[in-house]
């Protein structure tokens, strides 16, 4: 059961994710929108480093590809071993953002993993970013306040 549950929100995770990358691409090349003025606005970049820019053109490329390679395999591994509901989902939202910018690293490239990342959501003194590093960072947050919890604290 964890690992079915954990398989539909990662595949509609990916889903959204991709679906939303491909409306960039067609979209919003050289047309940005302001969604909510000085706050929010869908804006396309090309993000060859990690979530957020981190690591951007730093030719880390192929390894960030290949840590994403790990860390979907280490995230289904995670989910059979979770013993709370939580976990699974925060597993799962992890393990999707992982899987969503795979995808990206694979097809926007003629080299193995070595692509860019399709970027669309931008705040104000924030690099762009997606709904894979969205839920990589809600999916991160939900594991850490578990582990918080847990602990007592």
């Amino acid at each position: 059961m964890k690992h079915r549950t954990a398989g539909l929100i990662a595949l509609s995770v990916v889903v959204v994710d991709q679906l939303t990358k491909y409306w960039a691409r067609t979209t919003l090349i050289g047309a940005p929108r302001t969604v909510i003025p000085n706050v929010l606005s869908w804006e396309y970049a090309e993000n060859t480093g990690a979530a957020f820019g981190f690591l951007r053109g730093s030719g880390a490329g192929v390894l960030l590809g290949l840590a994403a390679v790990v860390a979907v395999g280490v995230v289904s591994y995670a989910v059979g071993q979770a013993t709370k509901p939580a976990e699974v989902v925060g597993l799962a939202l992890v393990g999707a953002g992982a899987a969503g910018n795979l995808v990206d690293r694979i097809t926007n490239s003629d080299e193995f993993l070595a692509g860019y990342v399709v970027d669309w959501i931008r705040l104000p003194n924030f690099p762009n970013f997606n709904v894979a590093d969205s839920a990589i960072t809600v999916g991160a947050a939900l594991l850490i306040w578990i582990a918080w919890r847990t602990d007592g604290r």
